[in-house]
This record gives C-alpha cells, structure tokens and sequence, in this order.
C-alpha cells in the first residue's frame, strides 16, 4: 500500500508499504479522507519520531476484522481516535484524560491508504458515524473536540465575550462553537480573507492582528473580554492575550510558541485581578462524543471550512499551502483518489 511519509516539512514522500492483516482483535480500515492538522507541521513537536507516516483526523472503513471482534463488521463507517485513555489512573479519574500515563497504543498515521487499527483503539476508540455525517465531516470530529474540551475548561457560557486570537481553522471553530452557546464574539488574524470567514460564521466583530485590538475589544464591548483563546503560537498573540482579558477572566493558551521562545507573563498583575491561565491540550472521549453529536445535528456546521481536496500523493503540496497559509483553511488529503 501506499503511505506519504514525513521526514519533515520540506521532505514528505509516497512509499510503498505491505498491506498489514489484521490479528486478534484489530481491524483493517480503508483511509476514505484525512485531514492535515496543524500540528502535523510542528516540527519541533514531531521531528524527534521521524521519519514517520502522520495524519489523525479521519475517515474510515472497515476492509477487515480480526478474531473476535465483533463490535464492527465490513462496510462500517468509523471515525477512530488517535489515542485513548485508560479511564482507570488517577488522571483519568480526575478527568484529566489527555493526561493519562498508561496510554500505549496510538493510530497509525492517516495518510495511508489503509490503517491498522491497534485492539485497544478498536475497543475504545471507534465510533460508528451516523449515517448522515461524512468521511469529510469526520476529520472534524478530533479538532472540535479538542475545542469543545478547551471551552468547557475555560467554563464558557451564554452572556460571555470571548476573544479569539488566530481565525485558522482551529480559530474558527471557536467562533462558531462560541456562537452556538450565544457568547459574544472578536476574533483577529493578520489574513483579511479569514477575517471575512470569521464575520461570516457569526463573529460580531474582526479586527487586524497587528491593529489596536484592546481598543477595538472596549469600543464594540464597553470592556475587555471575559475569556481570550490563543489559537496561534505568535509571540505577539500572547502579548495581546495579557491586555485583553477582563478582571476575573481566563486566557486559554490552545497553541504555544515554539520550546526556544521565552514568553512573560505579567504575575503581579495578573495575580491582583484573579486572572486565569488555562492550557489545553488534545480532548478524551465525552468532547469526542460531544463533537459528534454537534456534527451530526448540525449545530456545528463544518463543510465551509473545507477549502481543498488532494490525493495523496499531493501531501506535500497540501503541506506546503497550509504553512504559506493564504487561501488554504482546511485540507483533506483524499488516500483512495488520484
């Protein structure tokens, strides 16, 4: 079979591979549609396992099952996670599922043209995707789960004004997720075409990255923001993030700089307006139950994020687009085309 194999963001190669057999318990899918993460093009995050096949937002189905597995059969339509948790240890239990410690089978990269799913992914890790949701829609499912658990973190609700700092892909699905709980919502970026897509899927306000955010923030809300989403790892992001959260509020750092980059934190400050500070960082099981059950009521539309399609053997281009960023949002990497 064929994979497209990372060596890193200028070096992505089409290589055969064999078709592995699925063993006891494991099943064989057929990768119908993948989605590039922007975190596939962290380098620093994923040059130490190289070369490796990435690739976790999918959309599957069944070929082939092993002994004893009878939760699926050929022909199922499955979204799979990338990893699970024990839902035993301690972090698990304290709902910190992210950070589960006992966490030992991963997916195999989705830019392939099958996957061999591991036993415990099979068990805890597939979901059945409604009937009406799509292998494109299903490379949503991951990404808005991990949105889905950073707002409920940061105890988002109704009445709030949310500032989001980045209008990618990620970015957006703030603003909509935000939108849908009836918040208030100002979202920046330094494109003026994802500005636009920000206005159109229901921010009240845009503004420039590089403009006077906090006094466009007080203009249109009489206040700075109750909670402020960090969804891009520029350094001058999080610098607008300490000026624009509101006394008693939260800053939601969802990306990060790069481990070389120092970053100040005004304690003092901070530390006399009760000021939050939140990471969050991957999702577990009910945030991807949650994001299903968005997807499939369409509560949460996905498809206009969508901007293109590529065979694999086009990853590298899909890549490339994405780091250059003008008109790319959301690309999925389609293994079974030409």
């Amino acid at each position: 079979m064929k994979v497209s194999m990372w060596y890193n963001n200028n070096d992505i190669r089409v290589e055969e591979v064999p078709t592995p057999s699925p063993g006891k318990g494991e099943i064989l899918v057929k990768v119908i549609s993948c989605g590039i993460c922007g975190s596939d093009m962290v380098e620093w995050y994923r040059l130490p396992r190289a070369p490796l096949v990435q690739g976790h937002e999918v959309g599957v189905e069944v070929v082939e099952t092993g002994e004893g597995v009878k939760k699926f059969e050929k022909g199922d339509r499955l979204f799979i996670a990338p990893k699970v948790p024990c839902l035993k240890c301690s972090y698990c239990i304290k709902g910190h599922y992210p950070q589960c410690v006992e966490v030992k089978d991963r997916l195999p990269g989705g830019f392939a043209e099958y996957i061999l799913v591991p036993k415990e992914l099979v068990k805890y890790g597939s979901y059945l995707l409604p009937d009406h949701v799509s292998y494109d829609q299903a490379t949503f499912i991951e990404p808005l789960a991990c949105v889905v658990r950073a707002q409920r973190l940061a105890s988002i609700e109704a009445g709030q004004t949310i500032l989001v700092l980045g209008s990618g892909m990620t970015g957006l699905l703030h603003v909509k997720l935000a939108k849908h709980k009836n918040c208030k919502v100002i979202a920046t970026d330094i494109n003026p075409n994802r500005l636009e897509l920000a206005k159109r899927f229901g921010a009240d306000h845009v503004a420039d990255a590089a403009s006077d955010v906090l006094k466009q923030l007080e203009d249109v809300d009489g206040k700075k923001a109750d909670a402020v989403i960090v969804t891009t790892s520029a350094l001058a992001a999080l610098k607008q993030a300490w000026k624009t959260v509101e006394m008693g509020g939260v800053v939601v750092l969802f990306a990060v700089p790069g481990p070389d980059k120092d970053v100040v934190v005004p304690v003092n400050d901070f530390w006399r307006k009760e000021i939050r500070i939140i990471t969050s960082y991957y999702c577990g099981p009910p945030d991807i139950e949650q994001a299903i059950n968005l997807i499939a009521k369409r509560d949460i539309t996905v498809d206009d994020l969508i901007t293109h399609r590529l065979p694999l053997k086009d990853t590298d281009k899909g890549f490339k687009m994405l780091l250059e960023g003008a008109d790319s949002l959301k690309i999925i990497i389609k293994p079974q085309e030409e």
